[in-house]
C-alpha cells in the first residue's frame, strides 16, 4: 500500500534513554507479562532521531508523546525531560502525562504537571483483570475504586483530558466514571484492545465499544492493534478500523502509531499505509481529519 500524503500528528507514541533514565519494565529483570510477548527488542534508546528515521516518507506534523512508565517515584521527572527533548528536536507537540490518581500527593503532582504549558492530559492504568468474566466492581486501583475516583475528579480543575488504556471488557466502568464525571474527556487508547480477530473477540469489543461512544464526550485512538507472533496486517485490521470509525464517527477517531511499541508487529510505513488502505474509500476530507485533525482540535494543539 502506498503511504498517505496527507499531514499527520501522531496521536500517541513515545521516547526513552535508557543510559538517562529509569523505566522499570525496560531497565529490569524478569520482563512484565506483555500482550505482544517478548519485547527485548524495545531495550534500547528510542530517541527524535530514530522516530524521524523511522517515519521516514511520512508527512509528520506534530506528535503527542504518552507516559512510558518512568520511574513513579518521580513522575514530574518525566515531564522535564520531554521539555528538554522539545527544546532540542521540536517532537513532542503535546504530552499525556503520568499521575498516581490513587496516591495521597495527587493533588501536588497533577498541579505540578499542569504547570508545564504542553501537557494535555493524565494516563494512569487502572486496574484490569485479565478476562470478561474476572471484573472486581470496586477494586483498589480500578476505575470504580472510591479512592481513584477521587483522584480522577481533580482533572477536571486543571482541564486535563484523562487517556484510559483498559481491555474492552471495562469500558463500563468507563462509561460510568464519564457519566459521574462528565467535564473531563476520555480518549480511548489502542482501540479498546482487542485481544483477536475471534467472533466471539469482536462481538464483545464492538458491544462495548458502543455503549462506551454513547457518550459525546470521548474519543478514540486507533492503534495498538498488533496481535502475538502476527505481523501487522491490513487485512486483519481493516474491519476493526472501520467498525471503530462507525461506531465513535469520524471526528472522535485519531490514527496513532504507539511507537515504537509497535514496531514490534510492523514498521511506521506498514502502519500508516495500512490506515489510508483502510479508510481509503471514506474519502480525503474523512482521511484528513482520521490522520491529524482530530488530533489537532482533541488535545487542543497549535496550528500548524
Amino acid at each position: 500500500m502506498p503511504l498517505p500524503e496527507t499531514p499527520i500528528v501522531d496521536a500517541h507514541q513515545h521516547f526513552w534513554d535508557l543510559q538517562a533514565n529509569y523505566l522499570p519494565w525496560l531497565c529490569d529483570a524478569p520482563p512484565i507479562p506483555f500482550r505482544y510477548g517478548d519485547y527485548a527488542s524495545l531495550k534500547r534508546n528510542y530517541m527524535p532521531a530514530d522516530y524521524l528515521r523511522d517515519a521516514e516518507g511520512l508527512n509528520l506534523v506534530g506528535s503527542v508523546f504518552v507516559e512510558t512508565e518512568w520511574d513513579r517515584r518521580d513522575p514530574v521527572g518525566e515531564t522535564r525531560w520531554v521539555q528538554a527533548l522539545r527544546s532540542r528536536f521540536g517532537l513532542p507537540t503535546a504530552m499525556v502525562c503520568y499521575a498516581a490518581l490513587d496516591r495521597n500527593d495527587v493533588a501536588d503532582v497533577l498541579a505540578r504537571q499542569a504547570s508545564f504549558a504542553f501537557v494535555r492530559g493524565v494516563r494512569h492504568k487502572p486496574r484490569a483483570s485479565r478476562n470478561p468474566d474476572k471484573v472486581e466492581v470496586g477494586a483498589p486501583g480500578s476505575m470504580s475504586d472510591p479512592r481513584w475516583r477521587a483522584g480522577y475528579a481533580l482533572l477536571a480543575r486543571h482541564r486535563l483530558s484523562f487517556d484510559l488504556q483498559a481491555p474492552w471488557w471495562h469500558l463500563a466502568e468507563a462509561a460510568a466514571l464519564n457519566a459521574d464525571f462528565p467535564d473531563t474527556k476520555i480518549i480511548l487508547n489502542h482501540t479498546g484492545l482487542p485481544r483477536d480477530r475471534s467472533p466471539g473477540e469482536l462481538a464483545g469489543w464492538r458491544a462495548a465499544m458502543t455503549a462506551f461512544a454513547a457518550a459525546p464526550n470521548v474519543a478514540v485512538k486507533i492503534s495498538g492493534l498488533g496481535e502475538p507472533d502476527r505481523p501487522w496486517s491490513l487485512e486483519r485490521n481493516r474491519q476493526v478500523i472501520l467498525d471503530t470509525i462507525d461506531i465513535f464517527g469520524e471526528d472522535r477517531c485519531m490514527f496513532a502509531s504507539n511507537f515504537p511499541v509497535d514496531g514490534l508487529v510492523g514498521s511506521l510505513a506498514t502502519i500508516y499505509s495500512g490506515f489510508a488502505g483502510a479508510t481509503e474509500k471514506l474519502g480525503m476530507k474523512v482521511q484528513a481529519k482520521l490522520f491529524a485533525e482530530n488530533a489537532r482540535r482533541i488535545y487542543r494543539l497549535s496550528p500548524p
